[in-house]
Formats: C-alpha cells, sequence, structure tokens
C-alpha cells in the first residue's frame, strides 16, 4: 500500500483509469467483431455501417490513450481493408 499521499492519488487515479480503459475496449472489441460478423455473412451495406462506428469508436479509444495512434491506425486499415474486398468480390 502506499503511504505518501501523493502515492495514494496515484493508485486512486490508476484505478478510475483502467476501469474506463477497460470498458473503451470492450466497446472497441465489440464493435470490430461487428465489423467482422457482418463481412463474413458478405454484407456490404451492413459491413459499410458497421466499418463506420468501428473507426469512430477506435479513434476515440486512440485519442483518450487507450490505444496507441499506430495501433489504432492498424486496426482501422485492417478492417477497411476487408470491407473493401467484398465490394471488390
Amino acid at each position: 500500500m502506499a503511504t505518501h499521499p501523493s502515492a495514494e492519488k496515484r493508485e486512486r487515479q490508476n484505478k478510475k483509469h483502467k476501469i474506463r480503459n477497460t470498458a473503451v475496449k470492450s466497446k472497441t472489441k465489440t464493435e470490430i467483431k461487428k465489423v467482422l460478423a457482418a463481412v463474413e455473412e458478405l454484407d456490404r451495406e451492413s459491413s459499410e455501417k458497421a466499418l463506420k462506428n468501428a473507426i469512430t469508436v477506435i479513434k476515440k479509444a486512440a485519442s483518450k490513450g487507450v490505444y496507441h495512434k499506430n495501433n489504432a491506425s492498424r486496426k482501422v486499415s485492417r478492417l477497411t481493408k476487408k470491407v473493401n474486398a467484398l465490394k471488390k468480390a
């Protein structure tokens, strides 16, 4: 346990951030799964809508510091690539 006031505050902040980060990561993963499910069904419209929502959630997570910006960019790129493959097929 922390004994200094600053260390106690840091501990409280870490707990708060962990709860927020867990919720944001969970939301992000859910949105990614929705895109992948739509791609599996070969449904262009729903996959594009799901992709748009997923991109928004991923970018917000990156701006909050939950994901590194390059990690978020990579996730968006991979999802977009899968959705675009549907358009060509």
